[in-house]
């Protein structure tokens, strides 16, 4: 007999899926080149942060439509979702959601592995730099099209000498939802 499915497998198995080791080369010229034209760490953070944006805005139609999901209850539950479902459905990976705050609007997303940094060492000279924050941008972008306006951060890298990944969460507000216009004539 299988073993049950987990909780994204399905969705993942639904994906068309790009070769890993392209995606992952691809990513790093992307990275690169953004280093080489803006010449500021800081610069570079906040462009990955917004490039993940702009695809968390675009990505979460695709989401919604493959990964055959109820609409989430709370925060609590959105987290574990993008940990399990998301993650697992965009990345191949699965991350695991921990230290909630007393009133369940903050938490910590981790990962122990990350399919973006394989081939990756910093150098000394971009010790300051935020590699994956796309996935922080992601995160975000998703997030505030399902009404979420959230915080997201890196607060743990393995690639600054950590032994996770870990992307702290935070929910600001429910954003009221935004109707599509209906004219009534």
């Amino acid at each position: 007999m299988a073993p049950p499915a987990r909780p994204g497998d399905a969705a993942y198995a639904n994906i068309e899926k790009v070769n890993a080791e392209l995606f992952t080369l691809t990513y790093g010229a992307v990275v690169r080149q953004l280093l080489t034209d803006l010449e500021d760490i800081n610069e570079v953070n906040k462009q990955l942060d917004t490039m993940g944006y702009n695809i968390g805005i675009r990505l979460i139609d695709e989401f919604l439509a493959k990964a055959n999901i109820s609409r989430c209850t709370d925060f609590k539950e959105t987290a574990d979702v993008i940990a399990k479902v998301g993650l697992k459905m965009f990345l191949g990976v699965t991350g695991t959601v921990a230290n909630w705050n007393q009133d369940n609007t903050e938490c910590s997303l981790i990962l122990d592995d990350n399919p973006l940094v394989d081939f990756v060492e910093l150098p000394e000279t971009c010790q300051g730099l935020l590699y994956c924050n796309i996935l922080c941008g992601v995160i975000r972008g998703a997030l505030e099209m399902v009404s979420m306006k959230t915080e997201a951060r890196f607060v743990r890298d393995v690639l600054r000498g950590d032994e996770a990944y870990e992307i702290r969460l935070k929910l600001l507000e429910h954003l009221p939802e935004v109707l599509p216009y209906k004219d009534d004539d």
